[in-house]
C-alpha cells in the first residue's frame, strides 16, 4: 500500500464516512446508523479504518468480541470500489487479527456470500479454511461460507463428535435443548421438534428455580433420554437436593426436595447410573476422548452476566479449548452461529463448572 494510507481506530466523526461506504460497498444486509453508533461506543469489538490522504476514509473492519470465550469475529469489513486492488482489505484483517490475538482471542471466523468467489479467495490466501455452510443467510437469501482461522497458536487435533446445534424455544428450556442436541447426535433420524424439546421439559423439571419457571434436574434429563433408548450417566457434585439455596419459600423448597427424591428413586428402579463426584475437567476430556455426548450446567455468569444456572453441549477439545453449544440465542441478542463451537480455554470452562455457594456442579453423558 502506498505510504498516505493509514489503518487506525474508529472515530465518532467517522459515522457519515462509515454509512457513505456502505451505501456504494453493499446492497443489501447494510448496517444503519444506529448500528454503526453502537460499535463506535462499544466495548467488546475492535473497529479499524483505513484512512486515504487524498480520498479519506476508504475501508473500515469490525470485530466482536465475545465475552467469556476465546472467540473473535469478523463481522463486517467493507473496501471503497474505487480502491481495491490495493491490498486495503488484507492489512485490515491482518491488523484485525493482531489487535483480536492482543485481546487473547484464539479463533477469528467470519461469514462470506458463497458466490463471492474474490472474497472467499482473499480469506483462503490469508489462511482461514470453511468449516460449515448456511442456507439462506442473507437478505437476498443467498447462502453464506462460515469460515475460521485460528491466530494465536497453530491448530491441534480436535476430538470432535459431530453435534447439531439446536435453539431453545423458551427462556427456561436450555437443557432440554442440550439433550435434543445429545439425543439427535446419537440418532441421525430423531425428529427434532419444539413438542419433543417440552415434553422433555415437562418430565424433568425441578418445578421451581429463583424465579420463573423451573429448570430442569440432571437426573431428570438423564431418565428422560433412557426411557427413549439412549444410554445415560449422571454425574452430581452432591447428593443433596440441587438449587435450594435459591429459593427462599419454605413450601417451594419442600416441593424441591420431593421432586428431587423422586428422581433419585426412578433412577435407582430403572438402573440409571449416578456418580456423586465434582464434574472435572479431566473427566470431560476423558469423556470426549470416548466418543461420549456430554451436557454440562454452568455458570454463565462470565458468558453473558447471567447468574442462573445454564445448561450448554460440549461438543469438542484439542490440547487448549474446549468447543461448546450454547442453545440460548437470545442473550445479549446474539446471532445463532455465534452460539455454536464456542471456544473456551480449559481454564476459564473450569471456572464455569460449578454453580452457587455450594458449588455444585452436574453433567448428564450419553454413551455411543
Amino acid at each position: 500500500m502506498a505510504d498516505h494510507l493509514q489503518i487506525r481506530a474508529v472515530q465518532a466523526d467517522d459515522l457519515d464516512a462509515l454509512l457513505a461506504l456502505e451505501e456504494v460497498c453493499f446492497e443489501v444486509d447494510r448496517l444503519s446508523r444506529r448500528s454503526f453508533q453502537r460499535w463506535l461506543n462499544g466495548e467488546s469489538c475492535i473497529f479499524l479504518v483505513a484512512e486515504d490522504a487524498n480520498s479519506g476514509l476508504v475501508g473500515y473492519g469490525l470485530v466482536l468480541l465475545h465475552s467469556g470465550t476465546r472467540l473473535a469475529r469478523l463481522y463486517s469489513i467493507a473496501v471503497s470500489p474505487e480502491q481495491r486492488g490495493r491490498g486495503i482489505a488484507q492489512q485490515l484483517i491482518k491488523d484485525l487479527e493482531d489487535a483480536a490475538e492482543e485481546e487473547d482471542r484464539f479463533f477469528m471466523r467470519l461469514e462470506v456470500a458463497k458466490e463471492n468467489f474474490s472474497a472467499v479467495r482473499l480469506y483462503e490466501r490469508l489462511g482461514y479454511i470453511v468449516f460449515g455452510e448456511w442456507a439462506d443467510y442473507y437478505e437476498d437469501h443467498s447462502d453464506a461460507l462460515r469460515m475460521q482461522k485460528r491466530i494465536r497458536f497453530p491448530e491441534h487435533v480436535r476430538s470432535e463428535p459431530r453435534v447439531p446445534w439446536y435453539s431453545q424455544s423458551t427462556s427456561f428450556t436450555c437443557g432440554p435443548a442440550c439433550m435434543l442436541m445429545l439425543m439427535s447426535a446419537s440418532n441421525s433420524k430423531l425428529d427434532v421438534s419444539r413438542e419433543l424439546e417440552l415434553d422433555l421439559w415437562r418430565e424433568a423439571t425441578t418445578i421451581y428455580m429463583t424465579s420463573g419457571h423451573g429448570g430442569c434436574h440432571p437426573v431428570g434429563l438423564a431418565l428422560s433420554a433412557l426411557s427413549r433408548g439412549y444410554p445415560a450417566e449422571v454425574r452430581l457434585s452432591q447428593a443433596a437436593t440441587p438449587f435450594l439455596e435459591g429459593v427462599r419459600a419454605a413450601h417451594k423448597k419442600e416441593v424441591l426436595d420431593l421432586v428431587h427424591q423422586q428422581f433419585m428413586a426412578r433412577a435407582h428402579l430403572s438402573g440409571l447410573p449416578i456418580v456423586h463426584e465434582p464434574v472435572t475437567i479431566k473427566q470431560l476430556q476423558v469423556w470426549l476422548e470416548s466418543g461420549d455426548l456430554v451436557m454440562v450446567m454452568i455458570s454463565s455468569y462470565r458468558i453473558n452476566g447471567d447468574k442462573a444456572p445454564h445448561w450448554v453441549v460440549v461438543t469438542a477439545q484439542d490440547e487448549l479449548c474446549f468447543y461448546v453449544h450454547d442453545p440460548d440465542v437470545e442473550k445479549l441478542t446474539r446471532s445463532s452461529l455465534d452460539c455454536q463451537d464456542i471456544p473456551i480455554a480449559k481454564e476459564d470452562f473450569g471456572g464455569m463448572l460449578s454453580y452457587g455457594s455450594n458449588r455444585f456442579s452436574a453433567a448428564v453423558v450419553l454413551h455411543r
